[in-house]
């Protein structure tokens, strides 16, 4: 682009350094990524005819390309985010098949493949850094599951499934997303609304104006009840009309298998496409294919732990459906004999009101965000040796409630900077909370380039001149969060495409993350960080142990039901062959036989909805959940051994977490990373005594 006195480089374009929030407007976005589009296009098809198998000659410039798309389009990426809009998301649906393009093209490119896998066996792989051997390997294995080893036909054929693969998960989510707004229940009698709380009736009556019935009233409906989950959870948790809880968990475990959303076609299909996919590229099952890119090294594995934990939960949650029942009989309910699918969340509401007595409403003033930053980041220091600054007014942000904050090595030099954008926005925020990188580590010119994150959460806003009050789970979200976030920001690799999360296993990448999340019920640390807001008062004693006792309820029917899910998905992408007589349907009940203890309706039809396998990037990985936290229990264990009232200890164990965990990032095998920490290999033990299945 030529600069004249009259033009203004697109910010877009800088490439380098924190993005300027309070310059970039969704109109730069279309001609900025265009031009950057053909400058790269122009930039690979150079390094293609002058490429050279060596570190500075293939992976330097490569990394260069990559570094200049990503800070780019991950700019966009975040804004779409965080401040979404419809010239936003217009500009972002124009120029995104370009990108897919661009990325597809990278990721078939034959001179680059050769490039390194001639690097690979050529003298200098023996004294490459094993953070460079891996980026090496990993290189190789993304082009070849990419496609680029496939010629004439099968390459076409390849490409034709991509494609047909993108539109049917697409086809597939919509149809979820159709069903699921398809179905609603309007409630216009006090007596159909008995037992929903305020905030379910508020959201029913806003759900009803949205519809039309521009005069509902929380206070007088009507109400509209819907299979959307924070309309449907709540209902199945509260409502006392036991015949109105049946027909939505009716329809909420039929969507999307009948009539014209009906998703049983799309999943044959999807799961036949995979297989060919797999096979094309040499592997028996998608679920091999898979495995590829995750730390666990086979099938067998997942199997292993999966019976594991089914055997460890089975006892537990026949006895908490005993406890149900028991529950509801000494309540004199008449289902008391005959609890079924549609009563356990009512009657378990019920228990854990009573006997825990926990209420949301009722530990939020102890958890103003202020403090409970200043009780997080006094923990980072304990453990970690890093000291948290604020900087605000250091970076540009996209929102004023946006804070910026620096990480300071025991010296006092920056060693990371991160971002934190705390609060709910439904107009223009998507829900839930994550952590991206804005810039990585990584060695420019013999300097070190320190890594950037971005922190988001979605926790309700300042109200009346007080600080946000949070939930207890938004203080769980926040500590997991942060413990990304600390993976991005410890890491002491320099090479880019190792360092931080980059390079990580996914199914090991939740580690630090989980492991955080432990700290929220260690009596010190929760403790330093809860006091009231108007009276600066300690938790109370009683909370403390009721939000512990808490934290096991219901555990083994939870585990069981994620076993259900992690196993389906295993067998669907590794056992099942599409045509072989069994359906998918019956693969589901034959797992459910194993692993429910209420057998599924006959209807049930929860795969036709089952988005993570067939939508999202879980396919033949929804087993990842527990993996990972395997890893993160059994690491927090370390801590226990040491002694968590031993701050001595405590900073001997910490220092080894972060100097393997934190550090290492992407640079060695994750197991390899785990043993440096733990001196051995993961067990499960930690992870049944934290979910209470095994005595402590």
């Amino acid at each position: 682009m030529t600069m004249t006195a009259t033009t203004v480089q697109n910010p877009l374009l800088i490439g380098a350094g924190l993005p300027p929030f309070d310059s970039i407007k969704p109109s730069h976005i279309v001609p900025g990524i265009t031009e950057l589009i053909a400058d790269l296009t122009t930039a690979l098809e150079q390094l293609e005819s002058t490429v050279t198998p060596t570190w500075d000659g293939l992976v330097d410039p490569l990394t260069r390309i990559e570094e200049r798309l990503g800070w780019s389009w991950s700019i966009v990426g975040h804004l779409m985010g965080v401040k979404n809009s419809p010239e936003l998301r217009a500009a972002f649906e124009e120029v995104q098949p370009a990108l897919v393009q661009f990325a597809t093209r990278l990721g078939q490119s034959k001179p680059l493949y050769e490039a390194f896998k001639q690097l690979r066996s050529s003298n200098q792989w023996t004294s490459f850094d094993p953070a460079q051997q891996r980026i090496v390997d990993s290189s190789i294995r993304e082009a070849e599951l990419s496609g680029v080893g496939l010629e004439g036909a099968e390459k076409e054929r390849f490409n034709e499934i991509q494609q047909a693969l993108a539109e049917l998960t697409t086809k597939f989510a919509n149809n979820v997303l159709d069903a699921t707004k398809a179905f609603s229940l309007t409630l216009t009698t006090a007596a159909e609304t008995d037992g929903l709380p305020p905030s379910l009736l508020a959201l029913a009556a806003q759900l009803a104006r949205d519809a039309g019935d521009e005069n509902a009233t929380p206070e007088a409906g009507p109400w509209r009840i819907t299979l959307d989950y924070p309309s449907f959870g709540p209902f199945m948790q509260h409502s006392r009309r036991r015949d109105l809880r049946e027909q939505l968990y009716r329809a909420f475990v039929t969507r999307a298998s009948e009539g014209d959303l009906d998703n049983s076609p799309n999943i044959e299909k999807i799961l036949e496409l995979r297989h060919e996919m797999a096979n094309l590229l040499g592997y028996a099952t998608y679920a091999d294919l898979s495995l590829a890119r995750k730390m666990a090294a086979s099938v067998e594995a997942i199997d292993k732990l999966m019976d594991e934990l089914r055997v460890a939960s089975y006892d537990t949650a026949v006895k908490e459906l005993d406890e149900l029942n028991t529950f509801a009989q000494a309540k004199g309910a008449a289902e008391a004999d005959s609890l079924t699918h549609w009563d356990t969340a009512f009657w378990a509401e019920r228990i854990r009101e009573e006997k825990y007595g926990l209420n949301d409403e009722e530990l939020r003033p102890y958890f103003p965000l202020p403090q409970v930053l200043d009780g997080l980041f006094a923990l980072a220091h304990r453990i970690f040796d890093i000291t948290i600054a604020p900087a605000d007014g250091k970076a540009p942000v996209w929102h004023p409630d946006v804070r910026y904050f620096q990480v300071l090595s025991n010296s006092g030099d920056p060693i990371a900077h991160f971002y934190l954008d705390p609060y709910s926005r439904p107009a223009e925020k998507r829900g839930g909370a994550w952590m991206d990188d804005c810039i990585n580590r990584g060695k420019i010119n013999g300097q070190v380039r320190l890594p950037v994150a971005y922190l988001v959460c979605n926790q309700a806003p300042p109200v009346d001149g007080k600080p946000s009050l949070m939930t207890f789970r938004d203080v769980e979200t926040l500590f997991h969060e942060f413990g990304h976030g600390l993976q991005h920001m410890l890491t002491q690799v320099d090479f880019t495409g190792a360092a931080g999360i980059n390079n990580v296993e996914w199914d090991a990448v939740e580690l630090p993350s989980q492991f955080m999340e432990n700290w929220c019920y260690h009596r010190d640390t929760l403790l330093t960080l809860a006091r009231h807001v108007d009276t600066g008062a300690p938790l109370p004693e009683d909370l403390y142990q009721k939000i512990v006792a808490a934290r096991t309820f219901m555990t083994g029917s939870a585990i069981l039901r994620q076993v259900r899910f992690g196993w389906t998905d295993i067998e669907l992408h590794h056992r099942y062959r599409p045509g072989s007589g069994e359906t998918v349907t019956a693969v589901s009940q034959r797992i459910a036989e194993q692993s429910s203890i209420l057998k599924p309706l006959p209807e049930d039809a929860f795969l036709c909805a089952f988005t993570h396998i067939f939508a999202g990037g879980y396919a033949a990985g929804y087993y990842s959940y527990f993996w990972a936290e395997v890893l993160s229990a059994d690491a927090f264990a370390a801590f226990e051994e040491a002694g968590l009232d031993n701050e001595g200890a405590i900073a001997a164990t910490g220092r080894r977490f972060r100097d393997t965990v934190l550090a290492l990032g992407g640079s060695r095998h994750p197991m390899e990373v785990f043993k440096a920490f733990r001196g051995r290999e993961p067990s499960t033990q930690a992870l049944l005594r934290h979910r209470g299945l095994v005595a402590a």
